[in-house]
């Protein structure tokens, strides 16, 4: 006889995510985090039960300058995720990706190509390149997203909240599980 034994809610340590940070970690933890037209990646490893999540704000790579979070840029996020899992020893073929945000935060301005947008594709871009399979995704819209995410179960709860939620006061559309 097999018995799993696991935590109630009220036992797990709750971490939030500021933009530019990372967090790897176990079964223990539920990250949660706010997006507007930054992106979050979570890998999570299913036998495991070890998990991480990124918020990054802009695509490409900051490398060459000098940052307080070195999470900023989305290239330097996957890797200090992919870094994190490499040690707790998750195979990363065997995760399972998911990507939320990249919304529209002013969509009335047509000047330059959305940021969100941009960082969207290229967190896509990025999976795809270290082979990790996307097996949900929240990507794009106007306004931001809540993301609570729950290691023990890879369970992320996604809510996206429309601007003019906001301005009137309004809660918001339901959630939506990814």
């Amino acid at each position: 006889m097999i018995v799993t034994l696991t935590m109630p809610d009220s036992k797990l340590i709750d971490i939030f995510l500021m933009p530019g940070d990372y967090f790897v970690g176990d079964e223990r933890y539920r990250v949660r985090t706010l997006l507007g037209s930054c992106v979050s990646v979570t890998l999570w490893h299913p036998a495991l039960r070890i998990g991480a999540m990124s918020h990054f704000l802009l695509p490409g790579t900051g490398r060459k300058k000098s940052h307080d979070k070195p999470g900023i840029y989305g290239a330097d996020a996957m890797d200090l995720l992919l870094r994190g899992m490499a040690r707790h020893g998750v195979p990363l073929i065997q995760c399972q990706g998911k990507i939320f945000g990249g919304a529209a935060m002013f969509p009335r301005s047509v000047k330059v190509r959305d940021i969100g947008m941009q960082n969207g594709d290229y967190a896509r871009t990025l999976l795809q390149q270290h082979g990790i399979r996307v097996v949900s995704e929240s990507l794009f819209g106007e306004g931001h997203r809540q993301l609570i995410f729950t290691i023990r179960s890879g369970e992320v709860l996604s809510r996206q909240v429309p601007p003019e939620a906001i301005a009137g006061g309004t809660a918001g559309p339901d959630k939506e599980k990814a």
